[in-house]
């Protein structure tokens, strides 16, 4: 398997800490492991623990305002019960590897590090740099095997009037309830409070059934033909011909 980010793999083997910016996110470093990741195409800790109910937004901003400037947020919502020590580390990995998994896509954009960013989120489980890359081009030779057609990521998506061959499951159920034509995948993954490469997977399974599509483009409008536009109102038996050729062109459009 080819390297996805040799900066990545150059940064780990230096073991060094700080901020690796990328085009679609980025990934945070302490010593040369993945400590926390994020982007803007997934939900990140905060949407999942509060769309899910598990957290208050109240307590997730409490531990913002008094824990984030001291970068000690996970411990805050462990200190004060909102938030157990081993469902932080569950949440926390489970929001990393979906955040990873866009942070490293294929991009021509510059990659840029900067040394001694830390997250304010503050420690809680690292992950090998290694790892992480093999987890994110897993997931997606995953999703190009389910429907090798990318445009459902990221373009809204509509329900056609095909019926699902297999039985929809109860997670695809709450997705297809989302799906209004303006939607991406991305914003029903927020919505629902869960890690958009889930969603993902749901969206392309339905694509593959044919139950989603990405909206068609607008079928083009015919255009009179500058000949016919350009014909003016004499009194030639060719030109009056030609005129009621365009009048019922145009009668057309």
């Amino acid at each position: 398997m080819s390297t996805i980010s040799p900066m990545l793999v150059r940064l780990a083997a230096e073991q060094a800490t700080g901020a690796l910016l990328r085009d679609r996110g980025t990934l945070y470093l302490a010593d040369g492991q993945v400590v926390h990741a994020e982007s803007p195409s997934s939900p990140g800790m905060e949407v999942m623990l509060t769309a899910s109910g598990r957290l208050r937004p109240e307590g997730w901003q409490e531990a913002v305002d008094r824990a984030g400037a001291r970068g000690r947020v996970a411990r805050f919502l462990v200190d004060s019960g909102q938030l157990g020590g081993g469902e932080l580390e569950i949440c926390h990995l489970s929001a990393l590897h979906d955040a990873a998994f866009f942070a490293l896509a294929p991009s021509s954009g510059p990659t840029r590090f900067r040394y001694g960013v830390v997250h304010w989120m503050g420690p809680v489980q690292s992950v090998p740099a290694a790892r992480v890359e093999r987890e994110a081009a897993r997931r997606r030779e995953l999703l190009d095997q389910l429907w090798p057609y990318e445009a459902v990521d990221t373009a809204p998506v509509v329900r056609t009037h095909r019926l699902a061959d297999a039985p929809v499951t109860p997670r695809q159920r709450a997705v297809l309830a989302l799906v209004d034509g303006v939607r991406t995948a991305q914003d029903i993954a927020r919505v629902l409070g869960r890690p958009a490469f889930h969603t993902l997977i749901d969206v392309r399974r339905l694509a593959a059934a044919g139950v989603l599509e990405t909206p068609r483009a607008p079928t083009a409008q015919p255009t009179v033909p500058d000949w016919v536009t350009d014909v003016g109102t004499g009194t030639d038996p060719d030109i009056a011909l030609l005129t009621r050729l365009r009048d019922a062109l145009e009668a057309t459009l």
